[in-house]
């Protein structure tokens, strides 16, 4: 009877995510990774069996606080718990090649009995979410657009999109049950459905309607054909959801088809998060962002121009290498020239494998980098609005 009784028992399981609202969707795929398995989920860390850790590599900060987590949760258990670390940490681990960095974690976080690679849980297994009247989800995955300070393109690898199919059906059962918000998550949204377009000819969608996918430019040309204008209306046509909002996109390939579609569909939220990053032209350059301070500032002016009521968020580096006091009073007087709603500022941080940190000195002195994060922050998010930048 105690044999049987013990056998009977459920390994439990429980979940740290740390960084972007992709991590979070992510947690909950693996949350149903684990159910699927035959484990419960524990209520708290410490009743846990089985800890999994979903990792951030943005900053140098991010994976510090991994570190400290693993640390912890070593020190304050009687009992150690199995740990897994999965997430961009992992992902960086299973991209490179020479094993370093897998090396480098382990010796890191020798704690840790587990490296769970996200590939392994994928797109099969359904969001658990404790909350269905807002949802995110994800249409993508990774990136291809290697901006010189980003590591997401070596924690995620290359874009892949999701089937428009899949996406429509998940969003039509969230709807069934309750949903009424949807965010829609990708690396770069803007191109999304590149990868499953076959020629530039037409796209069946899941509907049977056939459409000519959206070109938007790339390095100066209209070479990247996108489903995302499509999948912003389709998703706009399903009966219970109120609310479209979608992360992020990027300026240079913001076509003038989606700023059509999301002026005549009302459900699409009125907030457009467009990551800038600088406002200096030398800077953007060496960030390779292939725009410019005034293609950016006459993009933001169209949008506001077409869609009634419209506001720009966006993203901030201060202190990237080699950016001097004038460089960084181009990025303050673009800030004034948008007018954001909000901006999440962040100072830089060298990552791992991208072109920034090999082939550019983190020069611009700590200190400057906190005077100028605290200079955008207070001209920016000092008007009332309860986002919080990231410090």
């Amino acid at each position: 009877m105690l044999l049987l009784e013990f056998a009977n028992m459920k390994q439990s399981f429980f979940i740290h995510t740390f960084g972007c609202q992709q991590n979070v969707a992510d947690s909950q795929r693996i949350s149903s990774y684990y159910l699927a398995r035959g484990y419960s989920q524990a209520k708290t860390a410490k009743t846990a069996d089985e800890i999994v850790i979903n990792t951030c590599m943005i900053r140098q900060s991010a994976e510090d606080r991994v570190t400290g987590l693993v640390k912890n949760v070593v020190n304050s258990r009687n009992h150690k718990p199995k740990i897994v670390i999965t997430g961009c940490m992992v992902g960086m681990a299973a991209r490179d090649e020479t094993g370093k960095y897998l090396k480098a974690l382990k010796h890191r976080m020798p704690e840790v009995d587990e490296f769970l690679p996200l590939e392994e849980v994928g797109f099969d297994y359904p969001a658990l979410r404790s909350n269905v009247s807002h949802s995110w989800v994800p249409i993508s995955n990774g990136c291809n657009n290697f901006c010189t300070f980003c590591v997401v393109p070596f924690t995620r690898g290359r874009e892949v999109s999701r089937p428009f199919e899949d996406i429509i059906s998940e969003i039509k059962d969230l709807a069934k049950k309750g949903c009424h918000e949807v965010t829609l998550l990708g690396q770069n949204v803007n191109s999304y459905g590149a990868d499953l377009v076959k020629n530039k000819i037409g796209y069946k969608l899941s509907n049977n309607r056939v459409v000519k996918p959206v070109m938007v430019k790339h390095l100066g040309k209209y070479r990247i054909p996108t489903l995302f204008p499509y999948l912003l209306e389709e998703v706009s046509k399903i009966k219970g959801i109120k609310s479209i909002k979608f992360i992020s996109s990027n300026p240079w390939d913001f076509s003038d088809k989606l700023i059509d579609v999301i002026a005549k569909n009302k459900k699409i939220d009125r907030n457009i998060h467009l990551a800038v990053q600088s406002g200096d032209d030398q800077v953007l350059k060496k960030m390779n962002r292939w725009y410019t301070r005034k293609e950016y500032i006459k993009l933001v002016k169209k949008i506001k121009s077409k869609i009634k009521g419209a506001e720009i968020s966006t993203d901030i580096i201060v202190g990237f290498p080699g950016e001097t006091e004038k460089q960084f009073q181009n990025t303050v007087k673009l800030a004034k020239d948008a007018d954001f709603a909000y901006a999440y500022v962040a100072k830089y941080s060298a990552r791992p494998n991208t072109a920034a940190t090999k082939a550019l000195k983190d020069n611009v002195p700590y200190a400057q980098k906190e005077k100028r994060f605290h200079i955008l922050n207070q001209l920016i998010n000092s008007k009332g609005n309860s986002r919080t930048a990231v410090h």
